[in-house]
């Protein structure tokens, strides 16, 4: 029988308004960090997005990407059982990105993409540098083009470790989906519209479990058969006979 990981470090959640608000200590340099974030997140988004043959983000599409900004303060003490626990299992972001500051003490790993079996890589921390990882929502909106990243964190036997992510979400209320810019070309969707919010709280209504939660948003092959008969069907006004199922002969 599998045993579970347990997590071994301490969060706390906020977000931009509360942390201006509320912050006590250093708040100048919070309130600096949030500001030169803020900058970094439209720019980065433009880039990604103009690969997207999105040209300009309105403010329907700002609310779509970046609708949502909050931030985590994880402390990972120092565990002397690092092999039987967990800082975080294995997932991959729910956000359209994410921007991680951290200290020097390493503990972040990311999967190889298409390895048969569990094959993890460390990122060493740079200095003076961000790590941004790719979210499901920008998978989603992709149609695949980008990919999230499926990563963990690990604690350390002989140094904690700070990490504080950025998380880049969508308004909760927002549809998400792929981009008709990215079907204009006849690529088929491979994600359906769905809900944010139902998006997030799928997240978190079951533990970590690599990039299973996209799933929720793939369309699954009865879908796929439905959208193929309806296009059939317009086929069938011009002169062409519809067998079942689904097979066109003239």
């Amino acid at each position: 029988m599998a045993v579970r990981e347990a997590l071994w470090k301490q969060m706390s959640l906020t977000t931009f308004a509360i942390l201006v608000l509320r912050w006590e200590v250093a708040r100048a340099e919070a309130i600096e960090y949030i500001k030169r974030v803020d900058l970094l997140i439209k720019r980065l988004l433009q880039v990604l997005m103009k690969r997207l043959n999105v040209k300009d983000i309105d403010k329907m599409m700002e609310r779509l990407l970046m609708g949502a900004t909050r931030l985590h303060f994880n402390y990972y003490p120092k565990c002397p059982n690092p092999e039987l626990t967990a800082g975080v299992g294995r997932h991959s972001d729910i956000s359209t990105i994410t921007i991680l500051l951290q200290d020097d003490s390493g503990g972040l790993y990311v999967r190889r993409e298409g390895s048969e079996f569990d094959s993890w890589i460390h990122v060493p921390p740079a200095t003076d540098a961000l790590v941004i990882n790719i979210g499901d929502v920008l998978q989603i909106m992709s149609n695949g083009l980008y990919k999230s990243v499926e990563h963990r964190a690990l604690p350390n036997k002989n140094r904690s470790r700070i990490s504080i992510p950025t998380f880049v979400s969508p308004e909760p209320d927002a549809l998400i989906g792929p981009q008709p810019q990215v079907l204009e070309t006849g690529e088929k969707p491979t994600y359906k519209q769905v809900l944010y919010l139902d998006y997030f709280n799928h997240f978190f209504s079951k533990p970590p479990d690599g990039k299973k939660v996209i799933e929720f948003a793939k369309i699954l092959l009865s879908q796929i058969n439905v959208i193929w008969l309806s296009e059939v069907l317009v086929v069938k006004e011009k002169n062409f006979t519809l067998l079942p199922p689904c097979i066109i002969s003239t």
